[in-house]
């Protein structure tokens, strides 16, 4: 090899280790992170043709590559129209979130299984619940002086009790604590002590991102704000609330100062409200909220940054 051909090489071996700005070229951004969307399949009002509106809910969320439903709405047959219709694959779900027991959250699941029959389900858990779960063979009291065919199992105390479940064959996790899933993905866990669904369990989903986490609710049991306050423990804040708060039958007199309160005094900045709102609590978070009230109606897909 001549000299000259030495030192031509060893310029570009040189270039090619050295960074980007010692060699006067500009390093290339990182490629902006996709944004986070939520499609509504399943609601009682929309502005979209073609789609069947229900009382009920259920969302498709894509977050950071994954592809997670929340609940699955009141009828399967509306609920696979629906599906159908806005071209939703449900073979390429990553996980389904249960928020709790109801109909109107749960029936569109044996949709979901015969399409994904593996895909991994987080429920609630509750003792001999739908969702299936166990308690210790202690759970109860034994007496040893009755005859054994008096007694539970021949008297033989099984080391625990398996509840039954309506879908044997799914992948449910069932919860009963606030818990991270996945990398930003959180589950809120919490038990209703409001009059006509106490000791319901109620779970909520928490994304988290940035300049702040997205909250999903179903029906926001437990209460709204015990959720924010769940959801925010760690020193999170929450931009953002999708789906239910509960406020469907409620009075002016809650509605109103709840809502100043989610924009006051927790900082929500967006709403997206749907389900159980209520319209009064639609109209009062419109005018709370103006342009960023996000309109969340059946077959509406937001774009979030």
């Amino acid at each position: 090899m001549t000299r000259p051909s030495v030192v031509t090489c060893l310029a570009a071996a040189i270039a090619m280790l050295l960074p980007t700005s010692a060699t006067g070229l500009a390093a290339s951004p990182p490629p902006a992170p996709d944004p986070t969307t939520v499609t509504i399949l399943y609601d009682a009002f929309g502005r979209r043709n073609g789609l069947v509106q229900d009382w009920g809910f259920a969302a498709l969320i894509e977050y950071q590559g994954k592809r997670i439903l929340f609940d699955t709405g009141n009828n399967a047959v509306t609920f696979a129209t629906n599906v159908h219709r806005l071209h939703i694959d449900l073979r390429h779900l990553d996980l389904v979130v249960v928020s709790h027991r109801h109909s109107d959250h749960t029936a569109g699941l044996s949709v979901v299984l015969q399409e994904n029959p593996s895909v991994p389900i987080y429920a609630p858990r509750e003792v001999f619940g739908i969702f299936g779960s166990s308690v210790p063979g202690t759970f109860y009291r034994a007496d040893p002086v009755l005859p054994d065919s008096m007694r539970y199992f021949d008297g033989v105390v099984p080391d625990e009790i398996r509840g039954g479940t309506l879908w044997p064959t799914a992948h449910l996790i069932v919860v009963d604590s606030s818990q991270v899933i996945a990398p930003g993905i959180r589950i809120v866990a919490l038990v209703s002590d409001v009059p006509g669904t106490r000791e319901l369990r109620e779970l909520s989903l928490v994304l988290d991102t940035p300049t702040g986490s997205i909250l999903i609710v179903g029906c926001s049991h437990p209460g709204i704000e015990r959720i924010l306050a769940a959801a925010t423990a760690g020193g999170a804040s929450v931009r953002i609330v999708f789906g239910g708060l509960h406020l469907v039958a409620a009075p002016d007199s809650i509605v109103g100062p709840l809502v100043q309160r989610l924009h006051g005094q927790w900082r929500i900045t967006q709403v997206a409200p749907g389900h159980c709102t209520g319209e009064p609590a639609f109209a009062a978070l419109q005018r709370e909220y103006g342009a960023d009230y996000l309109y969340a109606g059946v077959g509406e897909r937001l774009e979030l940054p």
